[in-house]
């Protein structure tokens, strides 16, 4: 058996203290040493954010003909550390070691970071990491064969660990299993620690932490919704690193709807679904991620409908997400739609300009970048789409900052990033002005195509008309069509009436600033 555990942790590269694999197969002594002091001259370089962020997860996997061969877990994590740092990788390892030309690295699941406590990689440490490895591992194999599924993969029931996550307690989180496995990979950066809070996600976040804290069931589905690129998945990959953190008993599979689709029609081709079935509901906590995709599926949802009760009747937690509440779900089924929605129900609302402003300032300080305080504000103020698109916009400016060697500013980031600004121009409507304004002025949109004349309901409509020729392109008589069918003169006195209470009236000035905001926002 330990014969057997040795050959997987080489296999999958896994061990402690940024080296994987077996150290007798690939690695030396010297080839260890010279990996630390690599290491440390990135960490002197690029700071301890950085480091810690990018550089601390990949592991060295092998050094052999010239060539050092290191191991990051995640595809992002790899074509990151390869644009920005290999280059100097390179440099240092070859001023340390003139034998090694290359340095590459490759996807690995299960590389794993070097904690700071166990920097000296002494032969204690090593032994301790492999005694508890082999632990697992066999914990992993004696539950499989009693029926109870633990967080390995089926077909080679290996146990892969993942990057220390960066709350400093030195410990190594159990991650998901390799891409063959039950479960997809979870991203080391999405933890807790990484989410910036903000009044639109806040209900959100404060029930995915209660649940990931909780040791009993505290409510049952927590279903999490919102559009796209909010947070949804963050949150889920961060339950699911703190569960596997502090509670690593517990059995946690993350998976797409469509990845379950995939596993259960493959299970029925292959006519396994008993397999399939055992899998699924012996789990302790089972998060699906974009539940909306099976709508339409009736057999995919039949097995979800009855997965579903199988964990529930067992007191076991179930985690779900999607782009719309469970009542708006179209194509789902009436019980498994009522399922959904009989746990806590929690939406990410669209970001504020406060919240993308500190997602950037955050996503900077991580990569230890300084980012002037009027490049980020423009960025928060015209990127508003959703949290993912921010990201890749702040990525673009910093690699071209990093590669071209150019000063970030407002003129080199409104230059770089010219195709996102117009593509997130924001498109108002003629009747989402109509919408806000009724809202803000305690009026029915109706008033707005009405012929009322009561100064309550005129001059909100004035408003209305006045910020639709202000925020739209639209001609002042495809305005006046758009409020009851009125005159274009009727829009030109409405447009001028505002321009010259604009001036004169502080507290219309205000109200009109603030509908500006919101809608521009």
């Amino acid at each position: 058996m330990q014969h057997a555990v040795r050959d997987t942790q080489s296999a999958l590269g896994q061990s402690n203290g940024g080296i994987a694999g077996d150290q007798h197969a690939a690695l030396d002594d010297h080839a260890v040493a010279t990996w630390q002091v690599v290491r440390e001259k990135l960490r002197a370089e690029f700071g301890a954010t950085a480091y810690r962020y990018w550089l601390e997860p990949v592991a060295l996997m092998a050094v052999e003909a010239g060539v050092a061969r290191l191991g990051a877990p995640t595809r992002a994590m790899r074509d990151w550390v390869t644009q920005h740092y290999l280059d100097r990788i390179q440099n240092f390892w070859h001023a340390e070691d003139s034998d090694v030309h290359f340095v590459e690295i490759n996807i690995v699941s299960g590389a794993t970071a070097q904690n700071d406590a166990s920097a000296s990689g002494s032969s204690s440490t090593k032994s301790t990491s492999a005694n508890a490895t082999t632990a697992r591992t066999k914990s992993a194999r004696t539950s499989h064969s009693s029926g109870h599924s633990t967080s390995h993969s089926t077909e080679n029931n290996t146990v892969v660990s993942a990057p220390s996550q960066s709350n400093g307690s030195g410990r190594t989180a159990i991650a998901s299993m390799s891409d063959d496995g039950i479960s997809a990979a979870l991203d080391p950066r999405y933890t807790f620690d990484n989410f910036v809070l903000g009044k639109p996600n806040e209900f959100a976040y404060a029930a995915a932490r209660r649940l990931a804290e909780a040791e009993s069931v505290p409510f049952n589905p927590l279903f999490l919704y919102g559009g796209v690129g909010l947070g949804k998945t963050h949150l889920m990959h961060a339950i699911a690193w703190h569960i596997r953190r502090t509670q690593p008993h517990r059995t946690v599979i993350y998976l797409s709807a469509e990845k379950f689709m995939y596993r259960f029609i493959r299970a029925l081709r292959d006519k396994n679904t008993v397999d399939f079935k055992d899998q699924f509901r012996s789990v302790d906590v089972l998060m699906v991620d974009d539940v909306q995709f099976i709508s339409g599926k009736d057999s995919t949802q039949e097995e979800f409908f009855h997965t579903f009760n199988a964990l529930v009747d067992q007191g076991r937690q179930i985690i779900v997400s999607a782009d719309k509440s469970p009542s708006d779900l179209e194509d789902i089924e009436e019980r498994l739609r009522s399922r959904l929605g009989s746990g806590l129900v929690a939406d990410i609302h669209a970001t504020t300009y406060e919240l993308r402003l500190g997602i950037l300032e955050a996503k900077a300080e991580r990569q230890g970048v300084e980012l002037p305080q009027r490049v980020m504000e423009f960025l928060a103020h015209k990127i508003t789409a959703n949290v993912r698109e921010l990201e890749g916009a702040l990525n673009r400016v910093i690699a071209h900052s990093q590669l071209v060697g150019r000063e970030i500013g407002l003129e080199m980031v409104q230059d770089i990033l010219h195709d996102v600004l117009r593509a997130s121009e924001r498109r108002v409507s003629i009747e989402e002005i109509q919408k806000r304004v009724a809202e803000h002025f305690n009026i029915k949109v109706s008033d707005m195509h009405s012929a009322r004349r009561a100064r309550a309901v005129a001059r909100p409509r004035q408003v209305a008309m006045y910020l639709s020729k202000q925020l739209t392109t639209h001609s002042l008589p495809e305005i006046g069509r758009k409020f009851g069918g009125r005159d274009h003169t009727t829009v030109m006195h409405a447009v001028r009436k505002i321009e010259e209470l604009h001036g004169t009236d502080p507290s219309l000035c205000e109200d009109i600033d603030l509908l500006r905001r919101m809608l521009e926002s």
